[in-house]
């Protein structure tokens, strides 16, 4: 019965907080925190190469550290990030569309009707088992194995599979992130890699020269979703999602969570 209440009442105080910051503006529920966020998507469209279309949702929630403040026209620099191209990865294309990705220059603090819809999806994520934080501001996945198949054939399928890139924002040289990654596809697994650069992307493929972070925490192996630690990442660094072709259905969706550590 709680329960219950907790779908229909959280909704409505979020709802509340979210109306009264549209009548009384930003600035009235600023947040004094100094962490800063990026909010996007992307989405890829493989191409019928990779055993006919595939579609792959990214959908990625960066946060970090950043005391700093620039001056910058965001329309120039969200339309300069955000084309619409098609590439190529290990001999086979795809076409790539971001939206509102920024490469770590938009720079925004969180404001309080933010951290409300947080904390409703939060609980309500919490409630469902989907997540196991209590804290609205960290988003931690429990680490459920790929059962649909074994590691080996894992291993397998990750010859011809896509990889996505998602780099990190710091202003260390060297820093820590948390991350958190899950997909809605229970039919494949995914490898996910904490990596020194976006070279790796390509490398992946290549066993001889694949390069990434091998503590414990770095890397997940065949999962439906993970979460983990990652020390000492230099400023080049990012997490590599790799996820067989073979997709079912039209759209797969992967979600990202990133926590830049103090």
């Amino acid at each position: 019965m709680l329960k219950s209440y907790l779908y229909v009442i959280l909704p409505v105080v979020a709802f509340l907080l979210i109306l009264t910051n549209a009548f009384f503006g930003h600035e009235l529920l600023a947040s004094s925190t100094d962490q800063v966020a990026n909010k996007y998507s992307i989405y890829v469209h493989l191409q019928p190469e990779w055993n006919n279309s595939k579609n792959i949702l990214f959908d990625v929630t960066n946060s970090w550290h950043n005391l700093e403040k620039s001056e910058f026209d965001m329309k120039d620099k969200l339309e300069s990030h955000n084309s619409n191209q098609l590439q190529y990865l290990n001999g086979r294309s795809y076409v790539e569309l971001k939206h509102e990705f920024s490469n770590c220059d938009e720079e925004w603090k969180p404001i309080i009707y933010r951290k409300a819809v947080d904390t409703v999806r939060n609980e309500i994520e919490y409630l469902q088992g989907v997540q196991i934080s209590t804290d609205p501001s960290v988003t931690i996945y429990p680490d459920i194995d790929n059962t649909a198949y074994s590691n080996s054939k894992q291993e397998i399928k990750l010859q011809n599979a896509y990889a996505q890139f998602i780099p990190i924002c710091t202003l260390k040289d060297n820093t820590t992130y948390d991350y958190s990654i899950k997909s809605n596809n229970k039919d494949v697994g995914f490898d996910v890699y904490f990596v020194p650069s976006i070279q790796e992307r390509d490398d992946f493929f290549s066993e001889e020269d694949f390069d990434y972070y091998q503590n414990d925490g770095c890397f997940g192996l065949n999962k439906h979703s993970y979460s983990g630690t990652c020390q000492n990442i230099s400023t080049d660094s990012g997490l590599l999602v790799v996820i067989p072709s073979e997709l079912n259905p039209w759209v797969t969706k992967v979600t990202i969570h990133l926590n830049e550590i103090e």
